[in-house]
């Protein structure tokens, strides 16, 4: 698509170009997962060695395979954002989450990051982290500014890049079928062009940036579904895919049968825009006067512990379905979030769905085996929505720093601890708290305590990444704030087939806001 260096494809080649020139940064190699170090995984227990026995570097190597840290210049170009750390640690293989953050370089510029969280597979939450940005930008740019990127595209003309993005060695590069996904980014924007100007100029700044967040997310999800239906079309009970065809990422029928939450953090001028689908979050660090630190949730879960979204999902069908819309808490007894791209199995007519069930069981072979049947009570489609919750708040000094992450995390973490983890790791509390002796403290206890704060001393330093910290704390927390080696240890030793049971994929991005009063 569009570069910094590069130029549009023509039309007749293959588009995987044009979607590596989207962006700024260099083409990196495919690859088909997540880094997973010796010692995780599928690592089984070798040599009758205890879990316990794993060795603080082994420990480390997990913790930090998939870490990444990103310092921005001091200036307007960073629009408030210092820097950021981010991580990832799979438990599924291949892992179903993504990770995304990238500067916007065209219009009125700002950072964009994004936790994705897969179910079904991987394919969709790929392709989302992959894509939204994108549509995200389409919907911000002034008319006149899609204008002139049109005009380029017709004459072929060399483009200024939309994007630069900030990724982990390890992340995935560009899916491949760019060919399909650079014409319905294009559709959009030409659609994009027969707005009436005026209607958007007397938007505000922060309704502007909602309603192109609502827009992007929306058009994603349709054109993944439109995709998906025109590869469909195409199918018969005798076609046979091309080698490979249905173990693609970006295989659009595996895409859309597949499914993900989203939340989304835009920074812009000192105004946050947070949207968010599903049920990772979104978690302000506040610190206050007095030098404490609180926890501000800017998102809500899409979800049956929601009673607003469980009234709206129940508000959306008829009264005989009161009983088996949400059953256990899941949509129609199947699926957690009540929000989410892709997961057409939810969206799509009984008819329509049959016929991918009875001519692509190549793809349905590729996705899991929930995916592969229709839903039960089926009635009055669609009953999944992927339209985002956006909320905005205004940067203040007070507010040092961001927290993403992927349900995973808030499944072992209250948001409490989440951030004063965090605020302690950058402020270096650990190290300076005085300790205070109680009544009846002997000197064994005294000492006991001293060498408790020298390992956290210890923890701080060792991860300079404020979500390593976070993932050491969330897997080996001993109850009382500190961390056991052996429970971190047998944590990060458990066999993949055991590892879900404990504990979901977890993704993590933290971005510093201000920095913190010392």
């Amino acid at each position: 698509m569009l570069g910094r260096t590069g130029t549009f494809s023509r039309c007749c080649q293959v588009e995987v170009q044009q979607c590596r020139s989207l962006s700024s940064s260099p083409p990196t190699p495919e690859l088909p997962r997540l880094h997973y170090p010796a010692g995780s995984g599928n690592r089984k227990y070798q040599g009758g060695q205890e879990a316990g026995q794993m060795s603080v570097g082994q420990i480390n190597n997990i913790l930090k395979a998939n870490e990444y840290s990103h310092t921005l210049p001091r200036g307007p170009a960073s629009h408030g954002v210092l820097g950021f750390h981010s991580n990832m640690l799979p438990s599924n293989i291949p892992s179903e989450d993504r990770r995304s953050s990238a500067t916007c370089l065209a219009g009125r510029g700002g950072m964009l990051f994004g936790v994705f969280d897969g179910h079904g597979g991987p394919a969709c939450a790929h392709t989302v982290s992959q894509r939204l940005f994108y549509y995200i930008v389409m919907a911000m740019l002034p008319l006149r500014t899609l204008a002139e990127l049109e005009r380029a595209v017709e004459e072929e003309r060399a483009v200024p890049p939309l994007l630069e993005w900030h990724k982990h060695p390890q992340d995935h590069s560009c899916p491949d079928g760019g060919a399909v996904s650079f014409q319905s980014l294009r559709n959009y924007w030409q659609e994009r062009l027969e707005e009436d100007e005026d209607d958007k100029e007397e938007e505000q700044d922060g309704e502007r940036v909602t309603s192109a967040l609502v827009s992007a997310f929306r058009r994603l999800d349709y054109d993944l579904s439109v995709e998906a239906q025109v590869h469909l079309s195409m199918s018969s009970p005798r076609r046979v895919s091309l080698p490979g065809e249905a173990l693609s990422l970006s295989c659009p029928l595996r895409v859309a049968l597949s499914g993900c939450t989203a939340c989304i953090a835009h920074v812009s001028n000192g105004v946050l825009h947070i949207a968010n689908l599903g049920d990772s979050r979104a978690v302000l660090g506040v610190q206050e006067p007095d030098g404490r630190w609180s926890a501000v949730s800017l998102t809500n879960d899409h979800n049956a512990q929601n009673p607003d979204e469980l009234q709206r999902i129940l508000g959306e069908h008829p009264p005989s379905e009161q009983k088996t819309v949400v059953r256990h808490d899941r949509l129609l007894g199947l699926l957690l979030p009540f929000r989410a791209f892709g997961d057409v199995r939810f969206k799509w007519s009984a008819e329509m769905l049959n016929r991918v069930y009875e001519t692509r069981l190549d793809v349905l072979s590729a996705v899991s085996e929930a995916v592969r049947m229709l839903p039960p009570h089926y009635l009055t489609p669609p009953y999944l929505s992927a339209q985002p919750e956006v909320t905005h708040h205004h940067i203040k000094p007070a507010d040092k720093f961001l927290v993403l992450a992927t349900d995973g995390l808030w499944e072992l973490m209250h948001r409490q601890t989440v951030i004063q983890l965090v605020g302690e790791q950058l402020t270096g509390l650990q190290q300076q708290r005085p300790i205070i002796p109680g009544v009846g403290t002997t000197l064994g206890g005294l000492q006991r305590l001293l060498l408790e704060r020298r390992g956290r001393a210890l923890l701080v330093l060792e991860d300079q990444n404020a979500t390593t910290h976070l993932l050491r704390h969330a897997l080996g927390d001993d109850g009382y704030g500190a961390v056991a080696p052996n429970r971190l240890a047998k944590m990060l030793s458990l066999p993949a087939e055991l590892a879900r049971r404990y504990r979901d994929d977890i993704t993590i991005t933290v971005i510093h806001l201000n920095e913190p009063d010392l």
